[in-house]
C-alpha cells in the first residue's frame, strides 16, 4: 500500500468575513489541508475539519495564501 502524502497551504484572513471564520470556525489554525486543485484555486479543508472552502490562488478579496 503506497502512502499518499498530503499537501497542506497556510491562509491568513484579509476581510471582516474571513476573520470571523478563521477565528469562530478555523479555532484560529493557519493551515489548511488541499483536498482538490486547479490550475487557478485550491479546495481546502481547515485543520479542525469545520470549515471548506476553495480560494483562488492568487487575487483573493478574503484569504492570503502564506505557504
Amino acid at each position: 500500500m503506497t502512502k499518499v502524502k498530503r499537501k497542506f497551504v497556510n491562509v491568513t484572513p484579509k476581510s471582516k468575513k474571513a476573520v470571523n471564520r478563521f477565528k469562530n470556525i478555523m479555532n484560529s489554525f493557519h493551515a489548511c489541508e488541499v483536498e482538490q486543485e486547479t490550475d487557478d484555486k485550491f479546495f481546502l479543508v481547515s485543520i479542525n475539519k469545520m470549515y471548506c472552502f476553495w480560494i483562488q490562488k492568487k487575487g483573493n478579496e478574503h484569504w492570503e495564501i502564506t505557504k
